[in-house]
């Protein structure tokens, strides 16, 4: 087994489990999953579940990682048993289906960025931007070679290893992000009818609320905080045995509702201020903003910055996204950390070329969906909430007792919050996690 790398401090590692995250789950999909899902109503039930499943997973994921100093697999074996191993492995393989996608909308980011700047989608006319979109994302070789350069861009990062890659990236790439958030939302709070947008996405309206905004809402909160998938079991094992949680735990989730809060806050008034539909789905970002930003004064300098501020949000995320395969293949095989880097960005880069391709250059379909919306479905409808209500178990019922006396940050001092953390993943998480998983794939 190599030497195990460490973060450089406590800050390090609160930056590196923001970013992941604060990625576009909270920039791009945050504001049209709350608009498709009643607004307000919405935000309480995701701010809800964040409060409940939330926390309790991202600790129990942090806890597994912090006592074993192993990756995923490693850790629910050395714990668990070979059985258990699976578990760890499922979180390996969800992280490679939700970055093989990830990448596809990253390279987007990276795309609009330019396009922004030359002012190639400056017409306030969402019908020929929606032309524009289509035929830039329906294409073959221009969306997967952005998509290729973004997965560059995370390979020779993450290459860099845990110091000198991940932590370091982070604590310039977070603060970055934070500041374009703030100056677009003071921005977007300015304009005339704004109000309206904060108003919509505030204000609770009930009567949109059904089964799938729940449904939506989970996926949303696993999604954005990278839960399920492995990441936060693998940066908990970076840390120190007796480096404390409490705070660092509390200071991710807080950056991650920041994040998203701020991302609508950013949108959601810019929507509003040019009449446009708050329901537009995931055009909203590519379609509906553009035509607002054309239509705004100072929008050719606000346009590249949005599209800088998702690409930064989706760099973050990936990276730690790709880290738990790099430590189970480096821990476990023995493979040297630059080798396994570019053999699992390659891998990655190949399953995202039919999601890229399904999106229109080919008709690639697989259950009934685009190849690209197949496995959207699978990694945060079906694979997160497996993940999450696994871990659930495990630490609350496999592990139990035993768990509180390794949350403590000093032998002998548990949490006073502990027992109602261990009560949560045993009594509350795992029903909830069933419903909701069979609700999203339509059994119930």
């Amino acid at each position: 087994m190599t030497t195990r790398e460490h973060w450089g401090s406590r800050l390090g590692f609160v930056m590196a489990a923001a970013g992941s995250a604060v990625g576009l789950g909270n920039i791009w999909r945050f504001p049209y999953t709350a608009g498709e899902n009643g607004g307000g109503a919405f935000l309480l039930i995701y701010l809800g579940i964040i409060a409940v499943f939330g926390v309790s997973v991202l600790l129990a994921e942090i806890v597994l990682g912090r006592v074993t100093q192993r990756n995923p697999v490693g850790a629910f074996k050395q714990l668990g048993g070979p059985v258990w191993a699976l578990a760890g492995l499922l979180g390996v393989i969800t992280g490679f289906v939700i970055l093989s996608f990830y990448i596809v909308v990253a390279g987007w980011t990276l795309a609009y960025v330019g396009f922004s700047t030359t002012g190639a989608v400056s017409s306030t006319d969402p019908a020929v931007l929606e032309s524009q979109f289509g035929a830039f994302v329906g294409g073959t070789w221009a969306p997967l070679g952005y998509a290729a350069v973004f997965m560059v861009l995370v390979a020779v990062t993450v290459a860099g290893g845990i110091g000198r890659g991940i932590e370091r990236a982070n604590k310039v790439l977070m603060p970055l992000l934070f500041l374009l958030l703030i100056a677009l939302a003071v921005r977007a709070l300015t304009l005339p009818g704004g109000g309206a947008g904060v108003a919509f996405l505030l204000q609770p309206d009930f009567s949109k609320v059904s089964g799938a905004t729940f449904s939506a809402a989970l996926a949303q909160a696993f999604f954005s905080l990278s839960l399920g998938m492995g990441t936060m079991i693998t940066y908990g094992s970076y840390l120190g045995r007796h480096d404390r949680l409490g705070v660092a735990s509390g200071a991710i989730i807080s950056l991650d509702v920041l994040a998203a809060m701020l991302a609508g806050l950013v949108i959601m008034p810019v929507v509003f201020a040019f009449g446009f539909s708050p329901s537009a789905g995931a055009g909203l970002t590519f379609i509906t903003l553009p035509a607002a930003f054309a239509a705004m004064p100072g929008g050719t300098l606000i346009a590249p910055a949005f599209f800088l501020l998702l690409a930064v949000a989706a760099l973050t995320s990936a990276l730690s996204i790709l880290e738990p395969a790099i430590s189970w293949l480096t821990d476990e095989r023995g493979w040297s950390r630059p080798r396994t880097v570019w053999a699992c960005a390659l891998l990655c880069f190949a399953l995202g070329v039919p999601s890229s391709l399904s999106m229109g250059a080919a008709d690639l379909t697989l259950f009934g969906r685009t190849f690209f919306d197949t496995m959207d479905f699978a990694a945060t409808g079906v694979m997160l909430p497996v993940g999450a209500l696994l871990t659930s178990i495990f630490v609350g019922w496999f592990w139990g007792h035993r768990a509180l006396v390794e949350l403590a940050d000093t032998p002998g001092a548990d949490p006073w919050w502990s027992r109602a953390w261990l009560l949560i993943l045993r009594f509350i998480a795992p029903p909830a996690l069933v419903l909701i998983l069979l609700q999203s794939t339509g059994v119930i």
